[in-house]
């Protein structure tokens, strides 16, 4: 567990316990003071993120249209979300795999793709006297000891995702999105319409349109390390730039040297 800070937010990240790791990929509860509206924009990733909070709802703007909630989830998006915080906010921010929301979900993965909505809209009560325990708990390293345990209870109790879809899954991750769908839907023995089918339930989007997530991820995180725009377009799958251009426009509404920039030069 570790502790860190940035303008205007304090966070503690922990690794989630070894029954959730599987299905969670990050856990930190937070508390963010504003004294003027702060505006983000969210890039997609490979992920489902909810949030269990408390105190002023975020401002969120995304392809479905507006909301103003202080807990929500999200399922696979393709492309940004906006959000403006205003105010103190506190809470406890999951990422789960898609795979680990369908089973704590219990439903169509497709129902959530490019939307938010309030916890209780997905989970009912047990959102609303779960996020109440949070509010109550001392600190936050005993509120990520508190949503580890109601996770894992959680989905301890619910069905198993498709193994299929899971191997599947795995092959796109493993392969940041380069692997071709065909072959995995040949693997798996599947027509290319049973594989979509299977992942807008179990995933949320297509495996084409969730491999075109992984790239842009991937890309990244590259042109974060440093690498050049034309050696990150080669690595990452893309045709040229003017294809990594194309998608970072519509997923991240920025090409990719204005979401990263490139690193400065003192001298």
């Amino acid at each position: 567990m570790s502790d860190a800070a940035a303008e205007g937010l304090t966070f503690t990240e922990s690794e989630p316990g070894s029954f959730l790791r599987p299905y969670v990929t990050h856990l930190s509860a937070y508390t963010e003071r504003r004294a003027a509206p702060t505006p983000r924009r969210q890039p997609p990733f490979a992920g489902v993120v909810m949030i269990f909070g408390f105190g002023v709802p975020l401002s969120l703007s995304g392809p479905a249209g507006f909301r103003r909630l202080a807990s929500f989830a999200g399922g696979l998006h393709d492309t940004y979300v906006d959000t403006t915080t205003a105010g103190v906010a506190e809470g406890v921010q999951v990422n789960l795999t898609p795979l680990g929301a369908r089973r704590l979900l219990g439903m169509p993965m497709r129902e959530l793709t490019n939307r938010l909505f309030s916890l209780e809209e997905v989970l009912g009560g047990w959102a609303t006297a779960t996020v109440e325990r949070l509010a109550e708990a001392p600190g936050r390293a005993a509120r990520i000891a508190l949503l580890d345990e109601a996770l894992s209870g959680r989905i301890d109790e619910a069905p198993e995702p498709d193994r299929r879809v899971g191997w599947a899954w795995s092959r796109l991750v493993a392969t940041r999105g380069t692997v071709s769908v065909a072959s995995i839907a040949a693997e798996l023995g599947w027509s290319h319409r049973h594989l979509v089918s299977r992942f807008h339930d179990q995933i949320g989007l297509a495996p084409k349109v969730t491999a075109r997530v992984l790239r842009f991820e991937h890309a990244t995180g590259r042109l974060r390390s440093g690498m050049s725009l034309a050696d990150t377009a080669a690595t990452c799958g893309y045709y040229d730039q003017a294809h990594m251009n194309r998608d970072f426009r519509a997923m991240a509404g920025a090409t990719p040297r204005e979401l990263v920039p490139p690193p400065r030069v003192l001298g």
